[in-house]
């Protein structure tokens, strides 16, 4: 694992070598072909900094290599080690093993404690998004200062996504990469149901009849059909992008 990023992939090795070791009926070079490929995706995961989508891995591999096969393997070679392979939101990455997480406290960065209005804010746009602020608003029944949308922003767990298409184009929000990654969850819709979170004492076993915890979009990365894309204007707007200099 000691190829650099930058390094240029090498092409699939087709030898005898391992031949013997093959279960009958399997195809050795099948088998050749899966192990080169496992190696490469490992090589590419363990030196990015950040999750690798299968997009990216595609665009780096030979073609023809079955993506999700090696990545099938990669993660059970590495399911009983100190590190594991782990699915964040549509990317890979390697994270310790949870039994061990104990071992890494004293390095874990402390973050600051978030107040109780933050938590429920995050709780919402978890469970709703893509949400806007008057929508958070109207579920919580108190008025969210722009300073606790704010400190969410600031920790990547939630991301401005687009503008809502009704007027006044209110923006969007909803959770990031990093949310999953921090609480362990390999796609949004992994969040807890109602009979966990009563396990777990966040909710009350009197709840109404019609109570229910909503299911976000199974695909957050697009824009749902009531959303737009923010604009490098609306980009300025929200001072996420120096404004443009006009020359005269």
């Amino acid at each position: 694992m000691s190829e650099s990023p930058g390094a240029s992939v090498i092409p699939f090795k087709l030898g005898n070598q391992g031949e013997d070791s093959a279960a009958p009926g399997e195809n050795p070079a099948g088998r050749l072909h899966l192990a080169e490929a496992v190696r490469m995706v490992e090589a590419i995961v363990f030196a990015s900094a950040a999750p690798v989508s299968e997009k990216q891995l595609a665009e780096r591999l030979p073609e023809g290599v079955d993506i999700a096969a090696a990545m099938a393997e990669l993660r059970r070679l590495y399911e009983r080690r100190g590190v594991n392979l782990v699915k964040v939101g549509y990317g890979w990455a390697f994270r310790t093993a949870g039994d061990l997480a104990f071992l890494m406290s004293r390095d874990t960065v402390q973050h600051r404690k978030l107040s109780r209005a933050a938590l429920e804010v995050l709780a919402i746009v978890a469970y709703h998004q893509p949400v806007t602020r008057a929508e958070i608003e109207e579920i919580r029944g108190v008025e969210t200062s722009k300073g606790t949308l704010d400190t969410l922003l600031e920790t990547e767990w939630v991301r401005m996504r687009g503008r809502r298409k009704t007027p006044g184009r209110p923006v969007t929000y909803g959770t990031t990469d990093a949310f999953l990654d921090h609480f362990g969850l390999e796609e949004i819709r992994d969040l807890p149901g109602i009979e966990e979170l009563k396990g777990a004492g966040l909710l009350s076993g009197r709840m109404p009849a019609n109570f229910s915890v909503p299911l976000p979009p199974a695909d957050l990365d697009e824009l749902q059909e009531d959303e737009e894309e923010l604009t490098d204007i609306d980009l300025e707007e929200l001072g996420l992008l120096t404004p443009r200099v006009t020359q005269d």
